[in-house]
C-alpha cells in the first residue's frame, strides 16, 4: 500500500526510498522548530504547516503523487519504556531507619510553603528508585505531599498548610534513611498578600482559598523563563508596571517562530546533540523556574503552567507515557506548595501528534494523585475544543473569539477563560497582528459575555523579541486600555463573584449582576442613541463609559424601566447602569 496523507511523517522517513521524496519537496524539514512534534504528525497536517507545500498546492499534489510510487513498508513499533518501580532493599539493611538528617522551619505563615529537607543516599538513580512521601497532619486530618530529589544527595518534600495552628509531619520511604522522620512546625496568620490557592467560586468564577475574590485578568509570554537573567528581570519588572494578574507560560522551552534559540540550560540530564536521560531531571533547571514562580507570587501574579506543548525540536513533547507521567510527578512535587499555580495540561492539546486522547485523563489524574492542594487544572485547544465537561476540568481555557462564551458557560457549567483570542502587533501570521483597539475589544466582549481574558503582543522588534514568545517590555497600546478595563472590573459590586451575562436585546452584550449593576458593550459598533428595558421598580443611575479613551461620564439624573441614552457615536463605548441605593424594587 503506497504513502499518502494519513501516513505520519516518522514512518515515511523510515523508507529511505519515501524519505527522499520528503527530502526533494520539504528541504531542510530538520531545521524546522517544530519537528520533534511534526514527526508524529500525519502528513496531511504536515504539509498544511510546513513550507512551501503550504502555500503551493501543485507541489503538494505532486509530492502526493512522489510517495504514492514508493511502497508503504511494515515500521516497528518503537520500544516503549517501563514503569520503574522503587525497590524496597535501595538502601541496605545496616543502615539506620530514619538517619537522613532533618533540616526545617519551625515555623511558616499560611499560604506559604513549607519544606522538610532531607540529605540521604544519592547512589544510583534517586530520582527512580527512591519513593519518598510524608504525612502532615493537624489534629484528624491528614494531607499526603510527595517529595523529589534535588540532586546532590538532598530530598525535599514541600507542603502549604491552609490552616493556622500546629501541624505534624512523619515521611515513609523504601530508602530507609529516609523513613520515619517525624517533626512539626506551627502555622502562623497568613500575610496581608497571602491569600491561598484560586478555586472556582459560584460555578463560573474564582476566589482565593481564604475567600478574596479574584477577577482575572491575564497575559502571555511563553518562554520567558528560559531567556537568560537581564531579560527575565525586565519583563518582571514589566509585569509589575502591568494589569496583569496571571501569566501563560511553559514548563518547557518553546522552539517556534520568533523563539529559536537554545535555553540557557534544558529540563533534563544530557544535550540536544546527545539525547536526554529523561530518567534524570535537571533540577538547576527547575529551581530556577520556580523561583521565577515565587517572584510571580510576589507580585500577586497567578502562573498558569504549561505542562506539555507542540513547540519542541528537543524531543519533550514526545517522552512516552511512562516519561511523561514520571515528569508530572516531578513537578507537581516541586511546585504544587506555591499557592499561585494553576496546571494547564496543554497548550493546543490537539496539535500534539504524539499524545492520543488516553494521555489527558491520565495526566490529570497523576497530578490530582500528587497534589495535596488541588490547584486549577485546564487545558487548551488548537482547533478543537477539549470536551470541558470532564470532572478534572476545573475551567475551560479557550483559542477562540469571545462571541460564544456564553454558550460555553452553559454547555459545561464551568468558568470559561479566554486565554488565547489573538495577538495585538504586527508580524505576518493573523493570529499575531491584531490593532490594539481589536485586542481591546474582544477582552471587553469576553468580560462583558461573562468570562475571562488573556492578553497577548506580538510586535517585530530588532532585537527579536516578541512579548508574546520570550517577554522583556510590553510595546503596544493595549496595557493600559487593559489597566482600565480592570479598574471597572474591580468596579463590580463587591460581594458579587463577578460578572455574568444579562438578559438584553440581540444585537450587543450585557452582563453584570442582575438588578444592580448593567455593562452594555458596543465593540466597534457606534450607535448614537440606545434603547434600554429593564424590569421596573429599580432606578439607575447611567455612565458612559469610553473604553478606547478611558474616560468615564456620568449622564444626568436618573433612570427607569424603558429609556433613551443619547451616546457618543463612535466605536468602543460602553454603558453602565448602577442601581441607586434605596430604589430597589
Amino acid at each position: 500500500m503506497p504513502y499518502g496523507p494519513q501516513s505520519v511523517l516518522g514512518d515515511v522517513l523510515r523508507n529511505p526510498q519515501a524519505a527522499s521524496v520528503v527530502r526533494t519537496y520539504m528541504p531542510g524539514l530538520e531545521n524546522e522548530p517544530m519537528i520533534s512534534t511534526l514527526l508524529r504528525g500525519r502528513l496531511e497536517l504536515v504539509t498544511a504547516m510546513v513550507q512551501p507545500l503550504r502555500v503551493d498546492p501543485v507541489a503538494r499534489d505532486a509530492f502526493y503523487a512522489g510517495l504514492a510510487t514508493v511502497a508503504d513498508t511494515a515500521v516497528e513499533e518503537p520500544l516503549v519504556e517501563p514503569e520503574t518501580v522503587p525497590l524496597a532493599d535501595y538502601e541496605s539493611a545496616d543502615v539506620a531507619v530514619g538517619s537522613a538528617r532533618l533540616v526545617q522551619r519551625t515555623s511558616v505563615r499560611q499560604w506559604r510553603h513549607f519544606e522538610v529537607e532531607l540529605h540521604g543516599p544519592a547512589h544510583g538513580n534517586p530520582f527512580t528508585e527512591v519513593e519518598l512521601h510524608a504525612e502532615f497532619s493537624q489534629g484528624e486530618r491528614t494531607l499526603t505531599a510527595h517529595g523529589f530529589y534535588d540532586g546532590e544527595g538532598v530530598y525535599r518534600i514541600r507542603f502549604m498548610p491552609d490552616q493556622e495552628g500546629e501541624w505534624a509531619f512523619r515521611t515513609s520511604s523504601n530508602a530507609r534513611s529516609l523513613d520515619g522522620i517525624t517533626g512539626g512546625f506551627a502555622c502562623d496568620p497568613a500575610g496581608p498578600d497571602d491569600h491561598g490557592p484560586v478555586r472556582v467560586h459560584e460555578r463560573f468564577h474564582f476566589h482565593h482559598a481564604d475567600g478574596t475574590r479574584i477577577l482575572p485578568l491575564g497575559t502571555t509570554a511563553y518562554d520567558w523563563t528560559n531567556q537568560g537573567e537581564d531579560l527575565e528581570k525586565q519583563t518582571l519588572q514589566t509585569l509589575a508596571d502591568s494589569p496583569f494578574n496571571k501569566i501563560r507560560m511553559g514548563v518547557f522551552p518553546k522552539s517556534f517562530v520568533y523563539s529559536t534559540g537554545e535555553p540557557p540550560s534544558f529540563p533534563f540530564e544530557g544535550s540536544p546533540e546527545t539525547g536526554w536521560d529523561f530518567q534524570r531531571p535537571n533540577p538547576a533547571y527547575f529551581r530556577h523556574l520556580e523561583e521565577r514562580i515565587e517572584q510571580l507570587g510576589d507580585l500577586g501574579i497567578e502562573a498558569d503552567l504549561i505542562l506539555f506543548h507542540p513547540y519542541d525540536r528537543w524531543g519533550f513533547s514526545d517522552m512516552g507515557p511512562v516519561a511523561d507521567d514520571r515528569y508530572l510527578r516531578y513537578v507537581v512535587a516541586r511546585l504544587a506548595a506555591h499557592a499561585n499555580v494553576w496546571w494547564s495540561l496543554a497548550n493546543e492539546y490537539d496539535c500534539m501528534f504524539s499524545k492520543d486522547a488516553a494521555h489527558w485523563p491520565r495526566s490529570a489524574a497523576v497530578i490530582r494523585e500528587r497534589d495535596p492542594h488541588d490547584h486549577l487544572m485546564s487545558v487548551h485547544n488548537w482547533v478543537e475544543l477539549y470536551d470541558n465537561s470532564a470532572d478534572w476540568v476545573t475551567h475551560s481555557s479557550i483559542q477562540r473569539g469571545p462571541e460564544d462564551t456564553r454558550t460555553w458557560r452553559e454547555q459545561w457549567d464551568k468558568p470559561v477563560a479566554l486565554d488565547e483570542m489573538g495577538y495585538e502587533g504586527d508580524i505576518d501570521w493573523g493570529w499575531g497582528n491584531l490593532t490594539a483597539q481589536e485586542m481591546v475589544r474582544r477582552c471587553w466582549d469576553g468580560v462583558v459575555r461573562g468570562g475571562y481574558v488573556t492578553h497577548g503582543e506580538c510586535y517585530l522588534a530588532d532585537d527579536d523579541i516578541l512579548w508574546w514568545a520570550k517577554g522583556g517590555v510590553l510595546k503596544g497600546e493595549s496595557t493600559s486600555r487593559l489597566e482600565f478595563l480592570r479598574t471597572i472590573l474591580e468596579q463590580t459590586p463587591s460581594d458579587a463573584a463577578g460578572i455574568d451575562p444579562l438578559p438584553g436585546e440581540f444585537d450587543f452584550p450585557v452582563g453584570g449582576v442582575e438588578g444592580r449593576y448593567h455593562l452594555t458593550y458596543f465593540g466597534a459598533a457606534q450607535p448614537g442613541v440606545r434603547s434600554f428595558a429593564l424590569r421596573p421598580g429599580t432606578r439607575y443611575r447611567a455612565e458612559i463609559i469610553d473604553t478606547w479613551n478611558m474616560t468615564v461620564t456620568e449622564v444626568p439624573g436618573s433612570h427607569e424601566g424603558e429609556f433613551t441614552l443619547t451616546l457618543p457615536g463612535r466605536p468602543y463605548i460602553a454603558v453602565r447602569l448602577l442601581a441607586v441605593a434605596g430604589h430597589n424594587g
